[in-house]
């Protein structure tokens, strides 16, 4: 009975494209209720369809603890499942609509426990071959992706504190802390530039042009990373297809004579 359960849950087609798709649909009648007009008109299908939603994600959620054990009878499977990564995505997508009915929070936590429905999108991740590749990448260049990240922080802290000294004397409304030239630091560093924020002063002006020069490179930093993992994986991956497929084509020769035995 479990192994049918969990087949069913992990690999019916009909059963995951279902699920993908009530996760799609949730996500965008979050986005609706954001419309005041339209959450007033269809408050009572909304509540409806969180209701469905919420009834189907429990019942799998609880059969997905109930089969955690199948490959080890140890209760502990159990409760590994509950705290791994993907056991509390599923009950986080859940715990927003039960939370309020057991305890008297106020306007102001339930619309941000709401808010919590919009984690409900990371559940894709264990149907979808696409982003469990995206979390590979992401998990094979965690190391190059932090020290570029802690170099940019140092270099966004480095870049902000001297155009505050540079600047708060002409523009001290703009620059009336290192907090507010660090804005300034960010938007230069990965060259948005909104313009709200910039130096005056020729010293200003020029550690300005450096730091926007800089972030050209640190901004196409990460992207390279990403992009050489990405490339390494999508080859690799092609080459175990290719691996396969031939190991296919050989044992569908005769041992005998060679020839194709499915021709």
């Amino acid at each position: 009975m479990k192994k049918k359960a969990r087949n069913f849950i992990n690999k019916n087609k009909y059963f995951v494209k279902f699920i993908y798709a009530l996760i799609v649909l949730n996500i965008i009648v979050l986005i609706l209720e954001s419309y005041q007009e339209l959450n007033i008109k269809y408050r009572a299908f909304f509540h409806l369809f969180e209701l469905f939603s919420v009834t189907v994600f429990t019942i799998e959620y609880f059969i997905r603890i109930w089969v955690s054990d199948i490959t080890k009878e140890d209760k502990t499977e159990r409760l590994n499942f509950a705290f791994s990564t993907a056991g509390i995505i599923d009950l986080i997508a859940i715990l927003p609509f039960y939370l309020p009915l057991i305890f008297p929070f106020d306007l102001g936590i339930i619309r941000i426990l709401r808010l919590f429905r919009l984690l409900r999108i990371f559940k894709l991740g264990r149907y979808s071959s696409s982003l469990k590749t995206i979390k590979y990448i992401f998990k094979e260049t965690k190391a190059e992706l932090s020290i570029t990240i802690f170099v940019t922080f140092v270099l966004m802290i480095l870049s902000s504190t001297l155009m505050y000294h540079i600047e708060h004397d002409d523009q001290p409304e703009k620059f009336a802390s290192i907090g507010d030239a660090f804005w300034w630091a960010v938007a230069t560093l990965t060259t948005v530039g909104y313009g709200d924020v910039y130096p005056v002063t020729p010293w200003g002006k020029l550690l300005g042009g450096v730091i926007a020069l800089i972030g050209i490179g640190f901004v196409a930093l990460p992207t390279g990373i990403i992009s050489s993992a990405f490339i390494d994986k999508i080859q690799s991956e092609k080459q175990l297809k290719k691996s396969e497929e031939k190991i296919k084509e050989k044992n569908c020769n005769c041992p005998h004579c060679g020839k194709n035995i499915n021709v």
